[in-house]
């Protein structure tokens, strides 16, 4: 399964290098004021896929934070909840003595 994972990624670079090489064009971006700036093709493509990617994985990652912290007190309070309460038995019961039964009697058999 490593190998295959291995396998992909170096498909993927090879075939971003190819898409690279192929596209080295520069392009003129229009900025405000008159302002334009040329950028290579690729460099571009990066720049937009990672404004796209980071503040989605920002999102992500502070959603997964704050649910993890929300299973950590709801688990906290589960623990609390089923501990085992002491109950204190009144002062009269822990005095008194618990009668002992006595022993059964055996019938006599009719003959």
């Amino acid at each position: 399964m490593q190998f295959l994972k291995i396998l992909f990624w170096c498909l993927l670079a090879f075939l971003a290098a190819v898409f690279t090489v192929g596209n080295w064009n520069r392009v003129d971006i229009h900025l405000w004021n008159g302002i334009t700036a040329s950028v290579n093709l690729p460099l571009l493509l990066l720049i937009m896929f990672l404004a796209g990617l980071v503040p989605t994985l920002a999102y992500h990652h502070a959603v997964r934070w704050r649910l993890r912290q929300r299973l950590q007190a709801a688990e906290q309070r589960a623990a609390v909840l089923s501990a085992p309460v002491p109950v204190a038995l009144p002062a009269t019961l822990l005095n008194e003595t618990v009668p002992q039964p006595s022993p059964p009697t055996i019938p006599t058999a009719v003959a």
